[in-house]
């Protein structure tokens, strides 16, 4: 696969849920981008507070548009702040470095996209992205 489908971001989504379900999260936001930052897909738990699907649009959009999952970002805000900081405005559709927004390859390593998670723990919401990424047969790259 060379690019994202829609059916690939849907399942991706479907799967996170599930996954998230039965670990008893909190309601997840949940956004897959394409390789251009476009929105493909996403998800809203009822429940989830207001701002839920704004963090997780962050956390993907940064994710793609730095080119590493935003556990890197966290890294990367840790070590070079003034950085971050500076190209947090860049981001249009926002930067969130904590995890939780995950790269999508294919199995050459070409990214196709991001998820972006959020509404639990950043760790949980990160291996909610994960989950549905492998599960739709595809290479999550979580930083």
């Amino acid at each position: 696969m060379n690019h994202l489908t829609l059916e690939a971001a849907q399942k991706i989504i479907a799967q996170a849920l599930a996954f998230a379900h039965g670990q008893k999260f909190s309601p997840l936001g949940i956004i897959v981008l394409d390789a251009r930052g476009a929105l493909k897909a996403s998800a809203i738990e009822d429940k989830s507070s207001l701002l839920r699907w704004k963090i997780a649009f962050a956390k993907a959009s940064g994710a793609v548009g730095m080119g590493m999952g935003s556990r890197k970002l966290t890294g990367l805000a840790a070590d070079r702040p003034a950085f971050v900081a500076g190209a947090t405005p860049l981001a249009e559709m926002g930067l969130m470095p904590v995890p939780g927004g995950v790269l999508i390859r294919n199995k050459d390593g070409d990214i196709l996209g991001a998820v972006g998670v959020s509404g639990d723990t950043s760790d949980n919401d990160e291996l909610a992205a994960i989950k549905g990424i492998e599960a739709a047969g595809l290479v999550a790259d979580a930083g």
